[in-house]
Parts: C-alpha cells; sequence; structure tokens
C-alpha cells in the first residue's frame, strides 16, 4: 500500500516529526532519574516525595491524552500540538528553577498535562495518511524511536547531570521542546482536513468516548498494550533501585541497563518493518508476546538462581523489549483502526489507559516489588501473562482482529 493523496510533510518526513514528538513523553520521564539522589538531598524529600514527581506526571499525562484527542479531531493536529509544546517549554524552564520539592512536583503536573499532546496527536497523523502495510513501517520507525527513548534519556541525563547539574536536564527537555515546535511548524502540513474533522461539544465528545469504553476490541487491544509496556516500565521505573542497589553501580552507569535494550528495539522495530506484509499483523503480535514471555521466564529464573550481575539482570529484559518492539506498531494500528473516523479519540484512550496504567504501576508497585532482583522479575513474567491471556481472548472472540486498511 502507499500513502494517501495528501502530502505528509513540507520538508521532513512525517515518521521522524511524530518521533521525534513520542520521545518527549519518555525523555520527560528518565531523563531525570540519575539526579534522584541529588534532588533529594536538596530538598530534603523522602522516597515517595520523589516518586510522586514521576506518578504525578503519569497521571497528570493521562488525563490530558483525553482531552488532546478530540482536540485535534476538531481543531486540526499542528494547532493542538504547537500549543501544548508552548506550554511543556513554560514548565519545564520552571523545573529548573525549582526550589522546593512542592514547586517541583506541581511543575512536573504541568510537564505531564503538556508533553501528552505529540504522541496521542501524533499517533493520528500517522494513520490520517498512510494505509496498511505502509502504515505499519512508518508506525514501525516511529516506535523505534519511541522505544530507544527511555533507554537514550537516562544517558543523556546522567551526562548532563554530572557535568552542569540536575537542573540542567530540564533546560535540555525545554530546548528539544523548542526545536519541536519548529519542527512541527515548518516541517509539517495539516493532516486531517476541514471536511474530516468532529465537533468539540461535550455530548459528541462524551458519546465518542462511551462507544470506545463500550467496544470489547478495542478495549482489549488498548490493555494488551498497557500490560505488555508496563512489563519493561518495571525497570524503566526500578533503574535508580537496579542501577544503584541490585548492581552497585553508579550516576554514569546507566547505559549498562539501557543500551541492550536500545539495541533490541532497533532490531525488534526492523523485523517489525520487515514483516509488514509478509506475516499477518496477527501472528506477528502473537510471536512478539511468545518471545515476551520466553524473556519474563528466563528473568524469573535468572533471579532466582544466581546472584545479581550485569549480564544476568539486563540481557532478559533486553530479550523482552525485542519482543515488545515487534508487538508495538500492530497494536497501536489495530486500535486506532477500530475507529477510523475518531483516530484523534482512540489514540487518546490508547495513550490514557497506558499512562494511567504505567503511574499506577510506579506508584503502588515499584515500591513494593523493586526490593529484590527475584520480585521485579516475577511482576514482569505476571504482567506479560496477563497481557498474552487477554490477547488470546482477543484472537477468539473477533476471528484474528486483522487491521482495516481503510482510511
Amino acid at each position: 500500500m502507499t500513502p494517501n493523496t495528501q502530502t505528509p510533510a513540507k520538508g521532513l518526513p512525517l515518521s521522524l516529526v511524530v518521533a521525534a514528538l513520542a520521545m518527549l513523553a519518555p525523555f520527560t520521564i528518565d531523563t531525570y532519574l540519575p539526579s534522584f539522589p541529588d534532588i533529594a538531598a536538596e530538598f530534603s524529600a523522602s522516597y515517595a516525595e520523589m516518586q510522586q514527581t514521576l506518578s504525578l506526571y503519569l497521571l497528570a499525562f493521562a488525563v490530558s491524552t483525553l482531552i488532546y484527542g478530540p482536540l485535534s479531531d476538531s481543531f486540526g493536529r499542528r494547532r493542538v500540538i504547537m500549543l501544548a509544546l508552548a506550554i511543556y517549554t513554560l514548565t519545564s524552564i520552571g523545573c529548573a528553577y525549582a526550589q522546593s520539592i512542592e514547586q517541583l512536583i506541581l511543575l512536573r503536573i504541568g510537564q505531564g498535562l503538556s508533553a501528552s499532546a505529540g504522541l496521542v496527536v501524533g499517533r493520528a497523523m500517522i494513520r490520517d495518511v498512510y494505509h496498511g502495510a505502509a502504515a505499519q513501517r512508518v508506525m514501525a520507525r516511529v516506535m523505534l524511536l519511541f522505544g530507544i527513548a527511555p533507554a537514550m534519556a537516562p544517558l543523556v541525563g546522567g551526562w548532563l547531570h554530572d557535568i552542569f547539574g540536575w537542573r540542567s536536564v530540564f533546560v535540555f527537555l525545554a530546548l528539544w521542546a523548542g526545536l519541536l515546535v519548529t519542527m512541527t511548524g515548518l516541517g509539517t502540513v495539516e493532516t486531517l482536513e476541514r471536511e474530516r474533522r468532529h465537533s468539540i461539544h461535550p455530548v459528541a465528545v462524551s458519546r465518542a468516548y462511551a462507544k470506545a469504553f463500550r467496544s470489547g476490541k478495542f478495549m482489549a487491544l488498548v490493555f494488551c498494550f498497557a500490560l505488555m509496556f508496563s512489563g519493561f516500565f518495571l525497570y524503566v521505573a526500578g533503574a535508580p533501585t537496579v542501577i544503584y542497589d541490585f548492581l552497585g553501580l553508579g550516576v554514569n552507569d546507566f547505559w549498562v541497563l539501557f543500551v541492550p535494550s536500545v539495541a533490541a528495539i532497533v532490531i525488534g522495530s526492523q523485523l517489525s518493518g520487515l514483516l509488514a506484509g509478509r506475516l499477518s499483523p496477527a501472528r506477528t503480535v502473537t510471536v512478539g508476546f511468545s518471545l515476551m514471555f520466553v524473556a519474563a521466564l528466563l528473568n524469573v529464573l535468572q533471579g532466582f538462581l544466581l546472584e545479581p550481575a550485569t549480564l544476568n539482570v539486563v540481557a532478559p529484559p533486553a530479550l523482552y523489549v525485542l519482543g515488545m518492539a515487534l508487538t508495538m506498531p500492530n497494536l497501536n494500528l489495530m486500535a486506532l483502526d477500530c475507529f477510523p473516523k475518531n483516530r484523534g479519540m482512540a489514540s487518546a484512550m490508547q495513550s490514557f489507559t497506558q499512562m494511567a496504567f504505567a503511574s499506577l504501576v510506579v506508584g503502588a508497585v515499584v515500591p513494593l516489588v523493586a526490593v529484590s532482583v527475584p520480585t521485579l522479575a516475577l511482576t514482569m513474567l505476571g504482567l506479560n501473562i496477563a497481557g498474552l491471556l487477554l490477547w488470546q481472548w482477543l484472537k477468539h472472540q473477533h476471528g484474528g482482529c486483522e487491521r482495516s486498511d481503510s482510511p
């Protein structure tokens, strides 16, 4: 399949712009993780307060996705993205100048309320323009950079922290947002024609969301993604514990955990693109989930049988990420295709569920399970099994869950 007749960009590949927008959310989560000890020391903040800078960001992110989806379906994609990026830039500068943990938490909530637009609206832009196997290949490239971002971010954050201090991390995020404004404003065109836009009236929006909530297929696809992603996110949110406590490493050693994941994401995303048009989307998802199950099982075995060491702690999560990279593009597109006339809303529901679930994992699960390598590994396995069982139910109920090629 080829792209539709719209011009996807004025000077930049649409996949590059959307991927850069999608990277903002994980960068906002992970770049400051190496700075946790120093921020806590400067503000005399407790571990629970530091976790709130992450969990409340995720909660704000999740809630705001429900707003940006319908806004983009009504006013167009680019306008909504650029307004949100302007707000994000201001809150990031505020984080850099925060004088207390309370101020930092409040400004992190502001970041969450604005960072979600790029991820939500960007996915809708991809499906506005591309169909079929072409959509899978483009989404695979986007998911490649989206998946790399959580691995790159702590490395960048550790380097900035080591040279300039923790406040420089938030200056970097403000500069990144400024670059995204330029890329979106000068490098893209609007992908949603006026005749395809919808009313922003609260009744119309409520009806659209109610329809999404009532769709068993759509909600199952969304929760498949959320469960799968949270299995990996355990290690993202728990990275300071894994690096500092389990492995006894330092602030510049986060690469040990995340570089293998980067390599796995690159390989998995490339495989997903190569398999587009050769292997059915449902079969590709099944292969990805199966690979994640094997990785999670190996992770449990090493946790109970081996002493914590870099190779055995890091390798299974990297294999898990390989399966995740195979799965993500197809799950995203399947969910979007459940509501081809309301893709902004569908993308918003995807992001809301994913981030709300991740917020729950960070705020309630990680503090309980990040006490040892085995408990962290068992939690990854449990999340994977739940996602795999949901996927098997979905295939049985909906005959393979193949995607539609409708625009």
